[in-house]
């Protein structure tokens, strides 16, 4: 697409998205939020968490592996449902065609991309499936995935392709790089004549070090390689223009960051590489050479599908930069408050250029799994132990509904612990 297309595309997909606001679609729409009028100040957020509903007690700091909907959300996706239920063949066949594309114009928006390079699957799994079953190697050609890759990342490729005679290169990534070129120059030297493929996650899952996506891309384009990421947890926590990040492909959950239903997630296949993917699933259809061939599964979970365009416009009424402000504002408030106290050890890279809201903390002398189970039991705080290359450390979500106010609660917790 020619850039004056695409400044037409997004100009108009602005506009769409901006009618599209929280919605019940064509069903009706939803009420905008009530927020305090400066982003800025710690109103507005304590206000933004009053749009989530947790458990009675629970201090939940475990987002990176499922976030919450907020109110607004679940109350669209149960009136989705409620609507389905009552004329069940109208709307699975049929009814919610132009609801669901619009879904798909609102994440192409939220993406920087075009509608027709965004299918909308299931989750991040699926797409690295979709990627890893379908590209044409031959025994001999390498993939490079590196040690901190999920294993949703690298089973897709053990499966479909190491068994074919594909190799896996597996380099070692720095725990705490100090600088980009650092993690750009592990992949450079992992690089050989057989590399056909590197698959990485935009931000890894153990210590959320943020990895350079648009710089490894440009670097292996050059020697055409095909970059295909996992994006599970940077989406909706980084700002994500998928045009500049130059990848090939990208894979992100909904679940996450995007606050959307559960079983939703987004499949970007950039133009001049969408030629290369095949459906991981056939029905009839198939012939269908667009990008919804990668989700044609016949009878889906569509009120989850539209439910996803409501976590976005809640996204987007709060604004997608102040929402990645805050979370590197909330980033360096935590790492502040332990930073210079014995009793921590921060295990992810200080850098916003290396991490935002994923930090994970030590508790210097403590057995990771023992104070786990402690902030469960006593406190009601859920996060994550994480064990993997060392760690041992509590890795710390720091969401939307996350204040300062539960910062200075967690931190006096964890001195006690």
């Amino acid at each position: 697409m020619k850039q004056q297309d695409r400044r037409h595309f997004l100009k108009s997909a602005t506009s769409l998205a901006g009618a599209l606001v929280l919605p019940n679609l064509a069903l009706g729409q939803a009420p905008k939020l009530q927020l305090p009028a400066d982003p800025d100040s710690e109103p507005f957020w304590e206000a933004i968490k009053d749009q989530f509903e947790f458990e009675q007690g629970l201090k939940y700091f475990n987002n990176a592996s499922l976030g919450p909907s907020p109110i607004v959300t679940r109350q669209a996706t149960h009136m989705y449902r409620d609507t389905l239920d009552a004329f069940p063949s109208k709307y699975m066949w049929g009814a919610w065609k132009e609801e669901k594309e619009a879904v798909r114009t609102q994440v192409a928006k939220f993406f920087s991309c075009y509608p027709e390079e965004i299918a909308l699957i299931h989750n991040t799994t699926e797409g690295m499936n979709l990627v890893a079953r379908s590209l044409n190697l031959q025994p001999g050609d390498e993939v490079i995935l590196g040690d901190h890759e999920h294993p949703s990342g690298t089973v897709p490729w053990e499966v479909w392709q190491k068994s074919q005679g594909i190799e896996l290169i597996r380099p070692e990534m720095p725990l705490n790089p100090q600088s980009v070129e650092e993690i750009v120059e592990v992949y450079r030297k992992a690089v050989t004549p057989n590399t056909k493929v590197i698959s990485m996650c935009h931000m890894v899952n153990t210590n959320g070090t943020i990895l350079p996506v648009k710089e490894v891309s440009q670097m292996a384009h050059k020697r055409g390689i095909l970059v295909a990421v996992d994006g599970a947890q940077a989406a909706g926590m980084l700002a994500v223009d998928l045009h500049e990040l130059e990848c090939d492909f990208y894979a992100a959950s909904a679940h996450k960051w995007l606050f959307s239903p559960k079983g939703v997630g987004i499949f970007y296949a950039r133009e001049e590489s969408q030629h290369l993917i095949k459906p991981l699933i056939v029905a009839r259809g198939h012939e269908d050479e667009s990008i919804r061939r990668f989700e044609n599964y016949n009878t889906r979970n569509l009120p989850e599908v539209l439910g996803l365009g409501s976590a976005l416009g809640f996204l987007q009424e709060i604004g997608p930069s102040n929402v990645q402000k805050r979370y590197f504002e909330l980033k360096s408030y935590f790492r502040s408050a332990v930073e210079n106290n014995p009793k921590f050890r921060l295990k992810t890279p200080g850098p916003d250029s290396l991490s935002s809201a994923i930090q994970v903390v030590e508790l210097v002398g403590v057995e990771v799994a023992a104070a786990h189970k402690r902030l469960g039991q006593e406190f009601h705080i859920d996060c994550r132990p994480m064990t993997s290359f060392n760690l041992n450390g509590l890795r710390l979500s720091l969401a939307l509904y996350i204040t300062k106010r539960d910062l200075d609660d967690v931190v006096r917790i964890l001195n006690v612990i």
